[in-house]
């Protein structure tokens, strides 16, 4: 699984949308990190997971916030890393109740 430190999220939706992070915990049970600031359509917000909550070390998965709307999970897991240059880039498009959550790709 790839290690990464950061992920962005561009809103090509039209809606507002807010970054948090689905981890794994230590125990195996799936948790929901504390949700970053919202942004509209046309922008993108890069977070690191660890600023939100995301214990080092742990799986995490990217986890679109779409408000007043249906909330978007990544499929794709990456390791979180504290300090780790890699940030993870996704897309989300589409409408409150029918959108789409894609992975652009790792730089």
């Amino acid at each position: 699984m790839q290690t990464i430190g950061k992920m962005s999220l561009h809103n090509g939706g039209g809606f507002v949308v807010k970054i948090e992070f689905d981890y794994m915990r230590e125990d195996g049970t799936r948790a929901t990190s504390k949700a970053g600031g919202s942004f509209p359509v046309g922008q993108t917000e890069t977070a690191d997971p660890g600023s939100l909550g995301v214990p080092n070390g742990a799986i995490v998965w990217l986890h679109a916030d779409v408000v007043a709307g249906k909330d978007n999970v990544a499929s794709q897991g990456f390791i979180y890393e504290e300090g780790n240059a890699s940030t993870a880039n996704y897309t989300i498009t589409g409408t409150i109740f029918d959108n789409t959550l894609g992975l652009i790709n790792v730089t």
